[in-house]
């Protein structure tokens, strides 16, 4: 592990991988320590901010050091990283699913079938507030790129799909993945500060129909750590 000043009350943490990086957000977190103020985890690397009334900077990186070193075998048990969360989608809804799987050469429902198959993690969160970055497509769905023209408006709940990755629009945007599907389930709510999906969270899409689609639509993704509505 490597630590990079970031600012006057953070360091940023280089992991040397992905999971790395999850389990130490996650220690991180479970430990609490008084200082604490944030953690943002992204890909292989982890932000940590905290009080410098409380803590000098020396202080925390010790700290983390001794973190970062302890056991990489014992599983942390709040961590979002071991609660997969279900998300259901309506593959009918998707603006470019036939186009995805002609270029793939691939049915449609080949594409839903491999789509749903793999059970992905949040690698970062971002371009709009929830919008998770999720990896990795199984290889006969990596390399689509993003559309020529992006959509000037893309509805909330949009599943796509580019390079590497797949991913879901929290919010109505612009936007310039491939569309193959939508799923009903509230992602964000800006204003009830609702912002569920974290970085670390495993993820599985299950496909849905029409009718299970409007049963379901407004509802929001439920976290299975909580028992309830996030």
């Amino acid at each position: 592990m490597e630590l990079h000043r970031l600012g006057e009350a953070a360091w940023l943490a280089y992991l040397p991988d992905e999971p790395s990086a999850v389990r130490l957000a996650a220690r991180i977190r479970e430990s609490a320590p008084p200082w604490l103020e944030d953690v943002v985890p992204a890909y292989a690397s982890v932000g940590v901010y905290f009080d410098a009334d409380r803590a000098s900077a020396d202080a925390v990186s010790d700290w983390l050091r001794a973190v970062g070193h302890a056991r990489r075998d014992v599983p942390v048990s709040q961590s979002a990283a071991y609660q997969p969360l279900s998300i259901p989608v309506c593959y009918e809804r998707g603006a470019d699913l036939a186009t995805v799987a002609g270029r793939l050469g691939l049915s449609a429902d080949a594409v839903i079938a491999l789509h749903t198959e793999i059970v992905y993690s949040v690698h970062a969160i971002g371009f709009v507030p929830g919008f998770p970055y999720m990896g990795y497509l199984p290889d006969a769905l990596c390399g689509v790129p993003r559309l020529d023209s992006p959509r000037v408006r893309i509805e909330p709940g949009s599943v796509g799909l580019t390079g590497r990755q797949t991913g879901i629009y929290p919010l109505p945007r612009p936007g310039g993945w491939p569309l193959i599907g939508q799923t009903p389930l509230t992602l964000v709510d800006v204003a009830e500060g609702f912002f569920p999906l974290r970085v670390g969270d495993r993820i599985s899409f299950r496909r849905i129909d029409a009718v299970e689609y409007d049963q379901l639509d407004g509802e929001r993704l439920r976290r299975p750590e909580l028992g309830e509505l996030a």
